[in-house]
């Protein structure tokens, strides 16, 4: 080491780091920090990320001005609903080939994503879609019917109404 002329290291300045050890405290520091981190991030983990989801059942009343036939889509759900002279049925317009909304139209359903086409019964007319539309459980009278979107029943089952 050398000094420069007029200077003289005292003895109580501290000795200069090596660069080995100063990388060391370094990578031990990062380590130290990555583990805090890790910690605070698992302290998360309990709490549920459950989002609210619309219930599988609801009550539908349908409107006196609903023809033979002609859907009754009701807000927010993926249903049309439909009324003739057996009786009430209720049939998803989930698309059976990659779960878009169908749309009730004149001659049945129509995906707007893939181009399927469903009669109006949910059977399906045209591809890709590989099966028929569902049809959901009604249940219910006095103008007053209960859809639930979880069950399924066999194609043609009504509810008088």
């Amino acid at each position: 080491m050398t000094v420069v002329p007029g200077t003289q290291k005292s003895r109580l300045d501290p000795e200069p780091l090596p660069r080995r050890d100063w990388l060391g405290l370094a990578s031990l520091w990062s380590a130290g920090s990555a583990m805090i981190f890790a910690v605070l991030g698992s302290l998360r983990l309990p709490k549920a990320a459950i989002v609210a989801a619309p219930s599988k059942g609801f009550d539908v009343t349908l409107p006196e001005s609903l023809r033979i036939g002609e859907a009754f889509v009701p807000p927010n759900r993926a249903v049309a609903v439909y009324r003739d002279t057996e009786g009430v049925y209720a049939i998803s317009t989930i698309c059976t080939h990659l779960g878009c909304v169908v749309k009730p139209t004149a001659e049945g359903f129509e995906c707007p994503c893939h181009g399927s086409r469903f009669q109006p019964d949910g059977g399906v007319a045209r591809g890709p879609a590989p099966r028929p539309l569902a049809w959901l459980k009604v249940s219910g009278k006095d103008g007053i019917f209960h859809i639930d979107e979880g069950k399924t029943v066999p194609t043609g089952t009504k509810v008088k109404a």
